[in-house]
């Protein structure tokens, strides 16, 4: 909350912020459909597999369902796809491990909100491991919190 506070003008105008609510968002989630669809899914294909063939999310499922700007290029860093940040994920101690050690106190740095939106897109956005956070989308964390 003190993250999303410190940082919700800029959110808001890059449309992030109502995503972010809705990751947090106490909402009832239809378990059995889930499940149902998940048996569709290929990790191989990254798209759901049916008879007729595969279906994947498109961009204008994303515009859709979540509002954020998706046709807009961001030339500011296009060539720069290494992270200058390290973030420790392994041997942390899980999501628990993750926050004690990235959360602060005082006001929110560049490297809180940087880890703060690792966690977020690696947890609610993209689904990944649920046993800790990876450093997969550093870079393009590191851009959403510089302004991209």
């Amino acid at each position: 909350m003190r993250v999303s506070h410190s940082n919700e003008v800029q959110w808001d105008e890059r449309k992030l912020d109502q995503c972010i609510w809705l990751s947090i968002a106490d909402m009832h989630r239809n378990e059995s459909l889930l499940i149902a669809a998940s048996y569709f899914w290929s990790d191989t294909h990254n798209a759901f597999v049916f008879g007729h063939g595969p279906a994947s999310p498109t961009l204008a499922d994303v515009l859709m369902l979540t509002g954020l700007d998706v046709s807009t290029a961001d030339s500011s860093h296009i060539f720069d796809t290494t992270p200058s940040a390290k973030v420790e994920t392994r041997a942390i101690g899980g999501w628990s491990g993750y926050i004690q050690k990235y959360s602060r106190t005082g006001p929110v740095n560049i490297k809180e909100q940087t880890t703060f939106l690792n966690m977020w897109l690696d947890k609610f956005v993209f689904c990944g491991r649920s046993a800790g956070p990876t450093s997969v989308y550093l870079s393009a964390v590191e851009r959403l919190a510089n302004g991209g």
